[in-house]
């Protein structure tokens, strides 16, 4: 991976709510291509793991971008309050460091 040293990588995982699933889905795909495409984000995948934790691993081309196009307003107000909403527990965000990257992206439905 060149420049893997500059990019920021993190997890972040949550409980949801019983029943709020298809809203925060719904909501973070709403958010996701929106901090692409007007705050810099590299993009990032949303997974739900066997234990019933959300997990959501993200990309920014470094810290100090992604503590900038967050730190401005909301790019969607209305689904980031639909993610808070689902959002029954938050755990501690996993700052990882890119070592090697072999990840092939993922076919885009549309979603």
């Amino acid at each position: 991976m060149s420049n893997a040293s500059a990019v920021f990588c993190a997890i972040y995982r949550w409980r949801l709510h019983p029943g709020a699933e298809q809203g925060f889905i719904e909501a973070w795909s709403r958010v996701t291509p929106l901090l692409v495409s007007e705050r810099g984000s590299l993009g990032s995948r949303l997974h739900r793991g066997p234990d019933d934790i959300w997990y959501s691993y993200t990309q920014w081309p470094s810290a100090e971008a992604k503590a900038e196009g967050l730190a401005r307003p909301s790019v969607d107000p209305e689904a980031w309050a639909q993610l808070r909403e689902a959002i029954a527990e938050s755990l501690p965000e996993i700052i990882l460091e890119p070592v090697a990257d072999f990840l092939v992206p993922l076919a885009h439905d549309g979603a």
